[in-house]
């Protein structure tokens, strides 16, 4: 009696889902300022959900401040990429924003509190900061990687095939997670998700391992099960920090989804919460720990 009802509410699940997939596989091809471009609609609706979560236990963040300074960090970081003098903008970029934040909520007529300040710099950090990182991954070029790595005799872009392993790693987690915990699913991970169960976490985790691993020995990585692995694991449980993260802020808000954007996924948060942590530590491992690997 209950499958029926539950067809209706799959198919724009699977939709939006396979839209999402579309859309992420062209943009990422695409790269430059049309990936920017791309990461930059995403966070300004991303935002816009954070904050009404924020209004909804009485913070008054600076909205409009906060929107306009995470666009000019994702800009700088792209212009970044040709280095030089746009490289030392980009990283003043965020101590500068932090400022102009915290000055805009000092001089409005009602003072913003500590909570104000706190919401809008933590929408700076997890909707600026962070997803910058997309951009830093899919600009990555042979010269900035691991000469060992081989990445010159690619037949893409070192930075493209990066930022899809990156991505692949997430949903690969994000399907094990979903079908073991499923199938399997007896112990309650954390009361902040109650869906969440420890065996679905460790069914996300195997299969985000499995798919490095395999990432790393295509690529031609010294080692590559082992340190591919390795990157599979890191995206895993940062993937799960990412959604719990977003589950903790939904529950305090007192919220079922933070927007109603994608159907059957509700909100854009909703849709990226895993996406957020996972590009930093894509992007320094393959930069700093990899070479030493290597």
């Amino acid at each position: 009696m209950n499958e029926p009802s539950r067809a209706p509410t799959s198919q724009p699940r699977v939709a939006s889902g396979l839209a999402a997939g579309g859309f992420g596989l062209v943009v990422v091809g695409l790269g430059g300022w049309w990936f920017t471009l791309a990461v930059g609609v995403i966070v300004h609706l991303a935002l816009l959900e954070f904050f009404r979560l924020a209004q909804f236990k009485g913070i008054r963040p600076a909205t409009k401040t906060t929107l306009v300074v995470c666009q000019l960090l994702l800009i700088a970081t792209q212009w970044a990429s040709g280095g030089g003098t746009a490289a030392a903008l980009a990283a003043a970029v965020l101590p500068v924003s932090g400022a102009a934040i915290c000055a805009w909520l000092l001089l409005q007529p009602v003072t913003g509190t500590i909570a104000d300040i706190a919401a809008s710099i933590f929408g700076l950090f997890y909707l600026g900061f962070l997803p910058s990182h997309w951009l830093r991954l899919r600009d990555l070029t042979a010269s900035s990687l691991a000469p060992q790595l081989g990445t010159a005799d690619w037949p893409f872009s070192p930075g493209m095939v990066l930022t899809l392993l990156a991505c692949l790693l997430v949903v690969a987690t994000d399907i094990g997670s979903y079908v073991i915990g499923r199938r399997l699913g007896r112990h309650p991970l954390s009361p902040i998700s109650p869906a969440k169960t420890v065996e679905g976490a460790l069914g996300g985790l195997a299969c985000s391992l499995l798919v490095g691993g395999l990432g790393g020995v295509l690529l031609g990585w010294p080692w590559g099960w082992a340190v591919g692995g390795v990157l599979g694991g890191l995206v895993s449980v940062f993937a799960l920090v990412g959604d719990l993260t977003e589950s903790m802020m939904k529950r305090d808000a007192g919220v079922k989804d933070s927007g109603d954007a994608i159907p059957g996924h509700g909100g854009i948060l909703d849709r990226i919460d895993s996406y957020l942590f996972t590009p930093a530590v894509v992007f320094y491992y393959l930069t700093l720990v990899l070479p030493l690997v290597s």
